[in-house]
């Protein structure tokens, strides 16, 4: 079958080519892609693990990669098998040495691996990278050189000249009219805005923030508001925050699932995206993800009263008021296919759609609760409708809401602080679920135990297990859970069945042909960087033809085409960010 490859695929290409050019140039011999490992590197006194893929029994070393001196020798594992194909594995596990400097880990008969770092805070550049992502999705402004430098481009999606579409009208608001609503962060490679997805994203962030204040509060990122005496994190937050908030309609406190084009643009930079745009329909998952997110903020931003006043009571209000409306509809859905045989134009975006709203209700509810700790909200719903602990994604909620309620479990009142010992229980179940058997893992990780690990997305799902396990160490201070959540990060930086990183901007083997229109079409070679590339994704919806591989754990082109495999997208970049984050706050000094 001939492939096929867009023009910025093949400019990219040759920069990937040139780049690796250059490292034969640099270092004794090209790096083998049969050893994997985190690309950054590790903290001196953490564990240091790497993959040696289809390797005999023997020893390994590591050098500096300009010298052959040995700094550190050990043999390798007993070999493993991948639960999804004949490769086996054996595992180099060099955590015992602690000196500083840059390596290559050598195994004789298979070759060295990309270069890493030793040293203090080595993931720092990176945390701070995967919450500039998120700069770099601002719409309704321009970006400027001195923030994005060469990524700097012209402000698009002005947004204030947003329509009602027919299935969103209401009092005072006939279809047609238009409405201003700019602002906030494109959902993913395309330009459009939707509330769900906004959802988990800001709620992942904000968890961020508040399980760890102190790092994030020293973390500078040179965007536009540094220096403001609000830390980066929520100011990068607050650009979304303030769109999300024109997104509820003033009437009735419904809020619209998303504000779109009728259809995707073309690969296009944002200022010549000029297509018609909408806010469609009001939904129950809207409103009550909306809630969620506002009575966090109102909390979290309370703090900021002086730099933000009236904020924190403009989120409560608006969250009280999207969750009355949520009760009174508490089953409306967004169905795209009814609504297009109802109403036009035809609205052929991403959908969002979700039939079961158990698990907004039950994350709106711990959210305000804690918030305004009115038990009217902790009785409103069953906190427990299942045994399961579903990891969260746009569509399953619940465990924000969960999490939520641990990290403010010593301060609730009776009514609630009754029941924090089981959900701790239910919580440390699930980590040890996911934890169990990874010691014998052909990857050493959490992420991959299963088939079902790989879905659209599987790059969060890997992230989230490593929230899920740092929640666990947070209840428990047991370092097993913290090394988990490490060697997920390494997966994602490396240690996976791809070998890529999976990062752009990181990594000697880095994503660099991204499914996202800014970074196809500004001419640049290298991608925007601290996105998060989806990840293997057996299904292949994209029908791209450049995969290599249909097993589950290597189904992923790093080709634009890929959206299946090799999107970015805000909710999956958020708990990237919690996790480097969490880590670097716990480790970066050890």
């Amino acid at each position: 079958m001939k492939h096929r490859y867009s023009a910025s695929y093949l400019g990219k290409l040759l920069l990937t080519l040139f780049t690796i050019v250059l490292l034969k140039g640099v270092s004794a011999q090209t790096p083998t892609e049969s050893i994997r490992l985190n690309q950054v590197g590790f903290y001196p006194q953490a564990p240091k693990l790497a993959v040696v893929i289809n390797a005999e029994a023997g020893k390994f070393s590591i050098h500096a990669p300009e010298s052959k001196k040995v700094a550190f020798e050990g043999t390798l594992s007993e070999s493993r098998r991948s639960p999804f194909s004949d490769k086996t594995t054996r595992i180099a596990d060099f955590s015992a040495l602690t000196q500083p400097g840059a390596y290559v880990l050598e195994v004789p008969g298979t070759g060295t691996s990309y270069p890493f770092e030793i040293k203090s805070n080595v993931h720092e550049a990176a945390s701070k990278a995967a919450i500039k992502g998120y700069y770099f999705q601002r719409l309704s402004m321009p970006l400027d050189k001195k923030y994005a430098g060469k990524w700097a481009r012209p402000a698009g999606n002005p947004d204030t000249d947003v329509k009602i579409h027919p299935s969103a009208v209401g009092t005072g608001r006939p279809a047609g009219t238009s409405i201003s609503s700019p602002g906030g962060w494109l959902d993913a490679g395309d330009y459009n805005k939707y509330i769900v997805n906004s959802g988990i994203t800001m709620g992942t962030l904000l968890s961020a923030y508040e399980d760890f204040p102190e790092y994030y509060y020293k973390l500078t990122l040179n965007i536009p508001e540094s220096n403001n005496q609000v830390p980066d994190l929520l100011d990068e937050v607050l650009w979304n925050l303030r769109w999300m908030l024109t997104m509820q309609d003033p009437t009735d406190g419904g809020v619209y699932h998303k504000l779109t084009n009728a259809s995707f643009d073309g690969m296009i930079m944002p200022d010549k995206a000029t297509k018609t745009r909408y806010v469609v329909q009001k939904g129950t998952a809207a409103a009550l993800d909306f809630a969620a997110v506002m009575a966090q903020a109102s909390r979290v931003y309370k703090r900021y009263e002086t730099q933000l006043p009236g904020l924190a009571d403009s989120c409560l209000i608006a969250a009280q008021r999207a969750w009355g409306w949520a009760k009174v509809h508490p089953d409306v859905a967004y169905d795209q296919n009814v609504l297009n045989k109802t109403f036009d134009p035809d609205v052929v975006t991403g959908a969002y759609g979700d039939r079961r709203f158990d698990d907004e209700f039950i994350w709106a509810a711990c959210e305000l609760y804690i918030t305004t700790r009115s038990e009217d909200y902790y009785t409103a719903v069953n906190l427990y409708p299942d045994d399961k602990m579903p990891l969260p994604s746009w569509a399953q909620v619940r465990l924000l809401g969960y999490y939520s309620l641990l990290r403010f479990a010593t301060e609730l009142p009776p009514i609630a602080k009754k029941d924090m010992d089981q959900l701790g229980r239910r919580v440390l179940a699930m980590a040890d679920a996911l934890i169990e058997g990874t010691d014998t893992h052909y990857l050493n990780t959490v992420m991959g135990h299963q088939k079902s690990d790989y879905v659209w997305g599987s790059s969060s799902v890997a992230a989230n297990q490593g929230v899920a396990v740092l929640q666990a160490f947070r209840l428990t201070k047991n370092v097993k859970y913290l090394d988990a959540a490490l060697m997920n990060l390494d997966y994602l930086l490396g240690r996976n069945g791809t070998g890529y990183s999976f990062l752009t901007g990181f990594g000697s083997r880095q994503v660099m042909h991204p499914h996202h229109r800014p970074s196809i079409a500004d001419g640049v070679a290298e991608p925007i960087p601290g996105l998060l590339s989806g990840g293997p994704n057996p299904g292949k919806q994209d029908k791209c033809t450049t995969y290599t591989s249909d097993l589950p754990d290597e189904a992923f082109t790093d080709d634009d085409c890929s959206y299946a495999s090799n999107e970015i997208a805000i909710n999956w970049n958020a708990p990237l960010v919690y996790l480097i984050g969490g880590i670097e706050a716990l480790l970066g000094k050890k």
